[in-house]
């Protein structure tokens, strides 16, 4: 047997709803779990919800390191373009003073 903890929130509402029907909390949360996935659809639509929300293992770290890289190569490209900058810029200023020297 598998145990594990329900919200705060929702313990309350399901030991509520076991007392009503006088069944032990075990039988509301397995009928609730028949009823939200009975249909291979709606068993489809939560596992994408719950890929979204909480990528499956080794998948949200392969993301985190994607992540890294862009930003590092992006860090990388705008201090190529700063670089780049101050050359064109003296570039820039050798073509204006040589037209005023022909002058």
């Amino acid at each position: 047997m598998v145990r594990f903890t329900v919200p705060a929130k929702w313990e309350q509402f399901l030991k509520r709803l076991a007392d009503d029907h006088d069944i032990n909390l075990n039988a509301v949360i397995s009928e609730l779990c028949d009823w939200a996935f009975s249909d291979s659809e709606d068993k489809k639509q939560f596992e994408s919800w719950l890929d979204d929300a909480y990528p499956p293992k080794g998948e949200g770290e392969d993301e985190a390191s994607s992540a890294d890289e862009e930003i590092a190569e992006e860090e990388e490209a705008e201090e190529e373009e700063a670089e780049e900058e101050p050359e064109e810029e003296e570039n820039y200023n050798e073509d204006i003073a040589g037209k005023f020297k022909r002058r």
